[in-house]
C-alpha cells in the first residue's frame, strides 16, 4: 500500500494513516468477526475431540500392544487419564478466568519462563503439528481406495495434505464465517461415520462375531516403552479435553494463545494481528500453514504423532503441577470447581511416565528434536524478552510494517478479560 491511507473501519473517525503509522506504537486497533455462535462452538469442541486421531490411532495403539485385550486396557485407560485432566482443567479454567489455554496457568504458578516455553512450544510444535497429521490423515484415507491391496505412495499423501493445508489455510484466512461452515461440515461428516462404525460394531456383536475376542491377552507384547507409546496414540484420539479452557475465550477472542501471550511480549504481535478486509486472523492462520507443510515433508502420521504428543504432555503435566502449586500459593482465588487433590497429583505422575517411558526405552530423533525446539525457546528469551535488545527491534520493525501492508492487518482491539 506504501503512501496510500487507510481509513479506520468500523467509523470511529475519519482519521487517515498512511503505511508507516500502521505499524507505529499506537496503531489503529480492529475488533473481530464474530461469527462462531453456540452451534458453531459446540461443534469445535465435538469436532476438535472426534478429529482424524479416532480413525488413526486404533491401528498403532495395537501395533504397540499386540493384542486385542491389551490394546481395549489401553483405550479404557486412557478415556480414564483425559477425564481426569479434564477434571483438572475444570478447576483451573473456573479459578482463573483468562483467555489463552494453560498458558496464563503456568504465568499464574511458575512465571514467565514457562508460559513463554509453552507459547514457544505451540507456535512451533504442537499446533502445526497437529495440524500436520490432521492433513495427512485426510490424504491417507482419500487414496486408499485408489489403491487396493497397497499402501498409497507417500509422495501423493504428502501433496494431497499439502494441497490440503493450503485450502485450509485460505478458507479460514478468507472469512471466519467460511471456515465456522467448513467445521461444522467436516464434523457432522465425521459424527456420520463414527456413527456407522459404531452401529456396524454392535450388530456384527449381536451376530455373535466375537472370534477376536477369544484369547484375547494371546500373542501381547507388552514392555514400559509400548505403554508409553500406546498411551501416546490413545490419548491423540482423546485430545481436546482441555478445549473448554479455549473455546470460553474463543467466542470472544479468537488468539487463544497467540494473542494473550503478543500482549505480555512473549510473542510476535504480527501473528495476533487481524485483517482489515476480512476480520480474519490471517497472519496466524498463514503462518501454521507454513510450518505445518514443513512438518509433512520429513515426517509421517505416527512420528508426528509422537512428536507432537511428548511436547504436549510436558506442558499438560506442568500446568496440572501449576494446580497442585496455587493450591500452596494461591489460596485467595475463588475455585467454583474443587477437586480431590489426589486427582491432579495421578496426572501428574501420569504425565512424568508418559514423558519418560518412550524416551527410555524405544528413544527417537523426534524427542530430540522436540527437547531442542523448546530448549531454543530459552535462548529467545532471554535475547528477546529479558534483555530486549534494540537491534531486533530495528530489523523487526520495517518487516513488520511491511508485512502489515502485504496482507493489510493491523492489531486487534484488546478485550477486558
Amino acid at each position: 500500500m506504501g503512501e496510500e491511507n487507510l481509513k479506520k473501519r468500523k467509523g470511529e473517525d475519519n482519521k487517515k494513516e498512511d503505511g508507516q503509522s500502521i505499524q507505529s506504537h499506537e496503531p489503529q486497533a480492529m475488533n473481530l468477526q464474530k461469527e462462531v455462535g453456540l452451534t458453531s462452538g459446540i461443534c469445535m469442541i465435538v469436532g476438535t475431540i472426534i478429529g482424524s486421531g479416532i480413525f488413526v490411532s486404533p491401528k498403532s495403539v495395537l501395533a504397540n500392544v499386540g493384542a486385542v485385550g491389551p490394546c481395549l486396557t489401553m483405550w479404557a485407560a486412557c478415556g480414564i487419564l483425559a477425564t481426569l485432566g479434564a477434571l483438572c482443567f475444570a478447576e483451573l479454567g473456573t479459578m482463573i478466568t483468562k483467555s489463552g489455554g494453560e498458558y496464563p496457568y503456568l504465568m499464574e504458578a511458575f512465571g514467565p519462563i514457562p508460559a513463554f516455553l509453552f507459547s514457544w512450544t505451540s507456535l512451533l510444535v504442537t499446533k502445526p503439528s497437529s495440524f500436520a497429521i490432521i492433513c495427512l490423515s485426510f490424504a491417507e484415507y482419500t487414496l486408499a481406495p485408489f489403491y487396493p491391496g497397497c499402501d498409497p505412495p507417500q509422495v501423493a499423501i504428502k501433496c494431497l495434505a499439502a494441497a490440503a493445508i493450503v485450502t485450509i489455510t485460505t478458507v479460514n484466512s478468507l472469512s471466519v464465517k467460511l471456515g465456522s461452515y467448513l467445521q461444522n461440515f467436516l464434523t457432522a461428516a465425521k459424527m456420520i461415520i463414527v456413527t456407522i462404525i459404531i452401529v456396524s460394531g454392535i450388530v456384527l456383536l449381536a451376530q455373535g462375531k466375537t472370534e477376536n475376542f477369544k484369547d484375547s491377552y494371546k500373542d501381547s507384547s507388552v514392555s514400559f516403552g509400548s505403554i508409553g507409546l500406546a498411551f501416546y496414540n490413545g490419548l491423540w484420539a482423546y485430545d481436546g479435553w482441555n478445549q473448554l479452557n479455549y473455546i470460553t475465550e474463543e467466542l470472544k477472542n479468537p488468539y487463544r494463545l497467540i494473542y494473550v501471550a503478543g500482549r505480555e511480549g512473549h510473542m510476535l504481535k504480527l501473528l495476533s494481528y487481524i485483517s482489515v478486509k476480512r476480520l480474519t486472523p490471517a497472519p496466524a492462520t498463514i503462518f501454521y500453514g507454513i510450518v505445518a507443510i514443513i512438518y509433512i515433508i520429513p515426517g509421517d502420521i505416527d512420528t508426528l504423532i509422537n512428536y507432537c504428543s511428548f511436547a504436549i504432555w510436558i506442558f499438560y503435566g506442568l500446568t496440572v503441577l501449576a494446580l497442585i502449586v496455587m493450591r500452596f500459593t494461591r489460596k485467595d482465588l475463588k475455585r467454583p470447581v474443587k477437586i480431590p487433590t489426589i486427582i491432579p497429583v495421578a496426572v501428574t505422575l501420569a504425565s512424568i511416565l508418559l514423558i519418560l517411558a518412550p524416551v527410555i526405552s524405544a528413544p527417537e530423533l523426534a524427542y530430540l528434536y522436540c527437547v531442542l525446539f523448546i530448549g531454543s525457546g530459552l535462548i529467545v528469551y532471554v535475547l528477546f524478552v529479558y534483555f530486549k535488545f534494540n537491534w531486533p527491534q530495528k530489523i523487526s520493525k520495517p518487516i513488520t510494517m511491511h508485512l502489515q501492508m502485504l496482507l493489510e492487518v493491523v492489531p486487534a482491539e484488546e478485550v477486558t478479560e
